[in-house]
């Protein structure tokens, strides 16, 4: 009777385990397609994160610290659309539109004062690393044509309306104090 019992349970536990596997195959590969935006996200954020604090020095600001010293960006990002808008995995994307808010992480620099680079950033994901490209006022360009002209038209109306979140500042600030040492 024990060995029946036995077997049984060693049934129960390998369908189960068949089960659960089957299970979070499905669900992975699911999740793996409704992720495709915090990906895409995560890609943009860390991407403009490891670029050189020297693409951030705007409007002539320069980090006080010495010039062997790279102190962290940190950046919150909002995406507004990729294309193509039917990709599937990350691999497929090939340009970003979105928002950035960085800042130069300085030792004991406060958020207030610190080095910051904002506005709408194009990434071009057919690059390694990804291309970045701000929108700027050009000579005898305005800054709204010039967004016009670099945006398609439903992600240039976004970007003259939104930015981050409140929730998406407050992780910014969050992330930027502990680089900062605050």
């Amino acid at each position: 009777m024990n060995r029946t019992r036995a077997r049984w349970a060693a049934g129960i536990v390998l369908a189960a385990t068949a089960g659960t596997v089957a299970l979070v195959t499905t669900t992975g590969s699911d999740a793996h397609r409704a992720d495709l935006p915090a990906q895409i996200t995560d890609r943009m954020r860390t991407t403009l994160e490891r670029s050189d604090p020297g693409q951030h020095h705007h409007a002539g600001h320069q980090p006080a610290g010495a010039a062997d010293e790279k102190p962290a960006v940190i950046c919150g990002v909002r995406v507004y659309g990729y294309e193509p808008a039917k990709a599937t995995e990350l691999a497929d994307v090939r340009t970003v539109y979105g928002f950035h808010l960085c800042g130069v992480a300085e030792q004991g620099r406060p958020w207030d004062v610190a080095v910051k680079l904002a506005g709408p950033v194009i990434l071009d994901m057919s690059t390694e690393p990804p291309g970045i490209q701000v929108v700027e006022a050009t000579d005898g360009v305005p800054y709204a044509e010039r967004l016009r002209q670099m945006f398609p038209g439903k992600y240039a109306e976004l970007a003259q309306k939104e930015a981050l979140t409140d929730g998406e500042m407050a992780d910014l600030r969050r992330r930027y104090d502990a680089a900062a040492g605050l």
